[in-house]
């Protein structure tokens, strides 16, 4: 009548899938201090089986308090990829329900299992270093009332190690105002506060650490001549003095945006951008009183190095910073010139940077862009290229390397877009750890508006801005009723990934870097490049596993 199967976190099973298709998950290693998942499929099979079955669900073996249950959702998916990339490690190119947000359990624990139907309930373990070292016999049981009408087991070994802090630095942008949008509250109000603070807050459970912080209204995705909600944090005050400007500046709400990163354990600022996007040729929107009037200042009518807009700048950042210093919080920040320049756009970049530069010595300055000659040039040192123009930055030895990818990375190479594979989202950990990769931008942690922000979306029945960019590209989370975030299982495969980095570098403290590659080379079966994904989530499971395998030889030589 019933039929379930317990499967990795890495399998998007579709509603019309067949459960035999599915490889079980009986065995799987894990640090202390690791987050793990997997998935219960099921579904009602043969003539008696009811069109819906509402069974609970009823997990043994683990410590209560470190398991959570969420149902895997479908969503509506118009455009799962650019209809000419050819590019046969897909799920599917077809539009259709796709599984990808998770939702808590509803009637106190009571799942949906629909005949003929196949559907998931996500399962996380999450000891935070709680739990003793040793094997966890696990039982995951739907159940009628009393009875048990389909059981399944799994062995959870938990080595006695941790895994290293995270060092690499991760940002998935931040969009405040599309959170204000959403939500239908205004801009920096208590309701606004606390919805900002519950989406940081499952950000950084997800590993990023640095956050999109907004000085000025983000210059991103905006059409020119037009404008995104206002979510300024500087407080900015104009006088006229001799006919010229002055300006003052308040910092409270940067205050406060700091302690909320603070409490929820964000490490970096990213400042938003100085100037605008695509070539750094305006200033972003900034806001301002002037004479008692609240009001635009600076835009897309203000040439970025004209006579306006430079000395504004400069004396805003010589507060900024000054401010920052005095709180101690100066080197936590990280600043964006212009975002995803081209060529033909250097040498503005090079006038609009010429702007700051003395005043941000020291300071990491960065920004996403593919041509190599803006590392060659010193125009930029902390490069972040796409993660399908990285060779160039690579093969040159840049030091202390990011990458990113956005709608534009979809042959070959990593992403996290709905109708990618969960094993090819993930691959991007090993990738991170054979390049030394310093750094992780992705720019829609979540961007719920359409193309140039003209209008907002509903993320629930739009995942990809109007038709704009592939399924999954705009955001990783859902806003949920209540202010807080629905994570996707594309988030908690990617934090997966950073969490492969991190036990790959456990490993190299045993037995150095060369041997840790060689291993996982070995399983991979080729050289490990940005270029070359796992092509199953068996490979990606075995690359992790001889990874725990070493470990596991490693601490009991020690003990």
């Amino acid at each position: 009548m019933f039929k379930t199967k317990l499967v990795s976190s890495l399998e998007k099973p579709f509603l019309n899938s067949r459960i035999e298709d599915y490889k079980p998950l009986s065995f799987i290693r894990m640090m202390k201090n690791q987050r793990l998942s997997f998935q219960l499929l099921h579904t009602g099979v043969g003539f008696d089986a009811p069109l819906r079955a509402m069974l609970a669900l009823k997990i043994e073996g683990l410590p209560a308090e470190y398991v959570t249950a969420r149902t895997v959702e479908l969503v509506p998916v118009a455009y799962p990829i650019y209809p000419e990339i050819e590019d046969s490690n897909y799920i599917s190119k077809e539009p259709g329900l796709y599984p990808d947000w998770l939702q808590p359990l509803h009637y106190g624990g009571v799942i949906s299992v629909m005949k003929n139907q196949l559907r998931a309930v996500w399962i996380q373990f999450d000891p935070k270093g709680n739990v003793p070292a040793g094997s966890y016999t696990v039982t995951v049981s739907l159940m009628a009332g009393e009875e048990a009408v389909a059981t399944e087991t799994l062995t959870i070994e938990v080595l006695n190690a941790e895994l290293p802090p995270q060092e690499m630095k991760v940002t998935q942008w931040f969009h405040c105002d599309c959170l204000a949008n959403y939500y239908h509250c205004e801009a920096w109000s208590e309701r606004h506060w606390e919805i900002v603070e519950n989406f940081a807050r499952t950000a950084r459970e997800n590993g990023i650490n640095l956050l999109l912080t907004p000085l000025f209204t983000p210059a991103l995705d905006t059409a020119v001549g037009g404008e995104r909600t206002t979510t300024q944090l500087l407080d900015i005050t104009v006088t006229r003095a001799n006919g010229a400007s002055e300006y003052s500046f308040g910092f409270d709400k940067l205050d406060r945006w700091i302690d909320m990163c603070n409490r929820v354990g964000i490490e970096f600022f990213e400042i938003s951008h100085l100037f605008t996007q695509w070539g750094a040729g305006h200033a972003p929107k900034v806001m301002a009183t002037v004479d008692g009037e609240y009001k635009r200042i600076f835009g897309w009518d203000t040439d970025a190095t004209g006579e306006e807009y430079p000395p504004f700048l400069r004396t805003m950042l010589t507060a900024f910073l000054a401010h920052m210093k005095e709180r101690g919080d100066d080197q936590r920040c990280l600043f964006h010139i212009s975002d995803e320049p081209n060529l033909a756009q250097l040498e503005q970049y090079k006038k609009s940077k010429a702007v700051v530069a003395d005043l941000l010595e020291g300071y990491t300055i960065m920004d996403a862009l593919s041509e190599y000659e803006f590392y060659c040039e010193g125009v930029v040192t902390t490069p972040i290229p796409s993660n399908n123009s990285i060779e160039p930055f690579i093969q040159g030895g840049v030091p202390n390397l990011w990458t990113y990818y956005c709608c534009g990375q979809c042959v070959d190479v990593s992403n996290r877009l709905i109708a990618m594979p969960g094993w090819r989202t993930r691959s991007i950990g090993m990738q991170f750890y054979k390049y030394d990769i310093a750094g992780f931008l992705q720019w829609g942690y979540n961007f719920y508006n359409n193309m140039s922000s003209v209008n907002t979306i509903n993320p629930y029945a739009d995942v990809s801005g109007e038709y704009w960019v592939p399924a999954g590209d705009p955001f990783s989370v859902y806003p949920a009723e209540d202010g807080t975030a629905y994570e996707s299982t594309r988030i908690i495969v990617f934090h997966e990934a950073l969490e492969d980095c991190r036990a790959m570098k456990l490993a190299e403290s045993f037995y150095g870097k060369e041997r840790v590659i060689s291993e996982i080379e070995a399983v991979f079966g080729k050289e490990i490049k940005f270029s070359r994904c796992a092509r199953s989530a068996d490979m990606m499971l075995a690359i992790r596993a001889k990874v725990d395998e070493l470990i596991a030889e490693a601490v009991a030589k020690e003990q």
